[in-house]
């Protein structure tokens, strides 16, 4: 039953990004604070995400068909967030 929660989890987790679609037809949240903070969060997530995954599929022995592609989709979000934060955070700290 753990096996298949954590499935679920992480199959949820896949669709949580792209809910910034949405989010991003508002004109509040395309101003400078609000779009900064937005993407930062939504990057921990996608990072988080893909840790959670890769975690589950290699240390908790959970390798059923579901938990390998969610392993391949949050680890390539996981990826993508970090270059994200990384655009983010390099430019204030040079």
């Amino acid at each position: 039953m753990k096996e298949k929660t954590m499935t679920l989890v992480s199959f949820i987790m896949m669709f949580v990004p792209w809910t910034i679609l949405p989010l991003r037809s508002f004109s509040w949240a395309l101003e400078s604070p609000a779009a900064e903070v937005m993407i930062s969060c939504y990057a921990l997530f996608m990072i988080f995400s893909g840790v959670f995954s890769i975690v589950c599929y290699v240390n908790k022995k959970i390798q059923n068909t579901m938990m390998k592609i969610c392993v391949v989709v949050n680890g390539m979000y996981a990826v993508f967030g970090a270059a994200a934060l990384g655009m983010m955070i390099l430019p204030k700290i040079l």
